[in-house]
């Protein structure tokens, strides 16, 4: 059984890793003022960013399906990994070597499984990428010479050779501590007759690396004739692994594509290098697959939907490369970027064209592109007959819905002109006013959908492939136009983002003055872990109150308080936070005086003198408070 991680070392890795620099692995991170970051959340679709950071606390918080914590949660979610592999792969990442209790630590044993087979992962690339200078590998190294690729490229992308023998990597992976069970799982090794033999066999060998520049898995280039293997083969789908969610590339190309708002999207592995090394350092592909859903995701998170953002894609000329563009197009909408095509000449990919014409040539290509929507509407038109009438009809009542989808208005109005010259129409207003019928039509879809809760209407079913909303949030309902609750939440967010304003003050307010129960719970959080005056000084404060929730659902209404931006529009001060403070009291105390007027007036005139005057001795006090308090604010509190 694994061992306890010692929780030193647990809060050595917390305090080492910053949360935004893991994050950035991920998705694009852009300023959203006060010290935080935002971008796409990673757990949901959406079209404008809700998703912020705050490097100073540590934590994130995603406003549109309220996910949120701290960097460990944030790995443990996005790569399904247990508390303990995270903890060992951020570990590895700070250099920090764990300490396990319960027995201490003996490798190879008490790591998660998906750390233990990333490390075989990364063992086995080094292994090929050492056997790439062997005598038997000539034939891998020829390869990569004559489509123009040097030793330096090479090593740059990691490229390898798995000897042609039968259990040359299981051996070696054996004799590294790897068990025969992780050898299958890892889909590094497969059942022979004997035993695990390799999987890969006298092939070139490209590790693919996950966003995180993990590699994950590999792709292998058949070399000899008799090899019966097909051209191409890769790594079976495993725990690691999923060929829908990875593009090869995506380690080397991000920081640029976040950069530069554009993706280059290619076919192979080597049109990824040969791009890359003509200077489109934006260029990635898929694995042995279509580009999909899994992909898009991928990519959006780090274009952050900027309408200026672009993907083009590069296929070749023949009908199989058309086939691949109308299937890319299919998913355009799926996109806030502008979608683009860059058709191959003669047949060529990019590296054959690399080859043939140059580094210049693979520019040149991504810079002649055209609008992927146009593409489109050129391949709908050619299918029919323009010099008949119903041709004409037919052709315009398949294309009109494809220039209606174009998302930016001004382009949609040129492009349905430019389809009314394509088909031969001379009222090119007829041709403009059908594409904006179709357009109405698609918002008033999409009201009708989102009305639907309200109306209860049913609206139109989603195609399969259709991105669906997020779900609502979860937790209380607050209904955040309440003065009341806004002002609780404003003190609530002060509390854990600047304790050093609201203290001591705060720690004197009772659960009872929060009139949402959520608020009332997290304020009791904060008394738990100490009250705000215990943060002085202390970095472990917004852990603390974490800690202290009763359930998730409080611990990320923590989380998204202490994430969310105060609503100042300058720096948060003194007078700002006695401003909220007051505001909270204030409202208790006229709760409290409505609450004794309503029980004098039930006591009615027979009420015992003694208590009769006790209730209006404390409803007089209140009352003086509540005067003092709106006469001189903080300094009555």
């Amino acid at each position: 059984m694994a061992g306890r991680i010692n929780d030193d070392d647990v809060k050595a890795v917390r305090d080492a890793v910053p949360i935004d620099a893991v994050v950035s692995e991920y998705l694009q991170l852009r300023n959203a003022g006060g010290g935080n970051l935002k971008g796409l959340c990673p757990f949901h679709d959406e079209k404008s960013p809700s998703f912020h950071v705050s490097p100073a606390k540590g934590l994130y918080h995603c406003f549109g399906c309220q996910e949120g914590g701290d960097v460990v949660d944030f790995i443990m979610k996005l790569d399904h990994l247990s508390f303990a592999e995270t903890i060992e792969r951020l570990a590895s990442q700070a250099g920090i070597t764990l300490r396990y209790e319960e027995g201490g630590y003996t490798p190879g044993r008490q790591q998660g499984e998906r750390t233990r087979l990333v490390e075989a992962h990364k063992v086995a690339a080094q292994f090929y990428v050492e056997q790439l200078d062997s005598p038997e590998a000539e034939i891998g190294r020829k390869f990569l010479a004559e489509r123009g690729f040097d030793q330096a490229a090479a090593r740059h992308f990691g490229v390898g050779y798995s000897p042609a023998g039968w259990d040359h990597l299981t051996r070696f992976l054996r004799g590294r501590g790897f068990s025969d069970k992780e050898l299958i799982l890892s889909g590094l090794s497969q059942d022979g007759r004997r035993g695990p033999i390799d999987r890969f066999r006298g092939r070139l060998m490209w590790p693919i690396r996950d966003i995180a520049g993990e590699v994950v898995g590999f792709g292998a280039r058949k070399l000899r004739d008799d090899d019966n293997g097909p051209k191409y083969l890769n790594t079976p789908e495993t725990p690691l692994y999923r060929k829908s969610q990875v593009l090869y590339g995506i380690d080397l190309a991000k920081k640029e594509i976040a950069k530069t708002s554009r993706a280059v999207v290619v076919e192979g592995y080597t049109d990824v290098m040969a791009c890359h090394l003509a200077g489109i350092t934006t260029a990635i592909a898929t694995c042995g697959t279509s580009f999909g859903e899994g992909h898009i995701k991928i990519l959006r998170r780090l274009l952050m939907d900027n309408a200026g953002s672009e993907v083009v894609f590069t296929f070749d000329g023949d009908a199989a490369g058309q086939k691949a563009a109308l299937r890319a197009f299919e998913d355009d909408q799926k996109f806030a970027a502008e979608t683009s095509i860059a058709i191959t000449p003669g047949g060529m990919d990019p590296c054959d064209l690399r080859l043939a014409k140059g580094d210049a040539a693979v520019a040149d290509l991504v810079e002649s592109r055209t609008p992927l929507f146009e593409f489109a509407l050129r391949h709908v038109v050619s299918r029919h007959n323009l010099d008949t009438t119903v041709g004409r009809a037919a052709a315009l009542d398949e294309a009109a819905p494809i220039v209606a989808n174009i998302k930016n208005s001004s382009i949609q109005h040129e492009s349905a002109v430019q389809l009314a010259g394509m088909l031969g129409i001379l009222d090119t207003q007829f041709v403009v006013r059908r594409v904006g019928q179709l357009a109405r039509w698609a918002r008033e879809r999409g009201r009708d959908g989102q009305d639907q809760g309200r109306t209860g209407r049913r609206a139109p079913a989603p195609a399969p492939d259709a991105v669906q909303p997020p779900p609502g949030p979860r937790g209380p309902a607050l209904n955040l136009r309440s003065p009341a609750h806004r002002v609780e939440r404003e003190l609530l967010k002060l509390a854990l983002q600047r304790p050093d304003l609201v203290s001591p003050a705060f720690d004197a307010y009772g659960a009872d003055e929060f009139t949402a129960p959520p608020y009332a719970t997290v304020r009791r959080c904060i008394e738990d872990a100490g009250g705000a005056l215990s943060a002085a000084g202390d970095n472990t404060y917004l852990a603390r109150v974490r800690e202290a929730a009763p359930d998730d659902t409080v611990r990320a209404m923590v989380t998204e308080l202490a994430v969310e931006p105060l609503h100042t529009r300058r720096d948060a001060d003194e007078a700002y936070a006695g401003v909220q403070l007051v505001a909270v009291r204030l409202a208790a105390v006229n709760r409290r005086v409505t609450e004794i007027r309503g029980a004098l007036q039930r006591l009615g005139p027979h009420a015992d003198p003694q208590h009769l005057a006790a209730v209006q001795n404390e409803l007089w006090v209140l009352q003086q408070y509540g005067q003092s308090l709106r006469e001189r604010g903080y300094a009555a509190l």
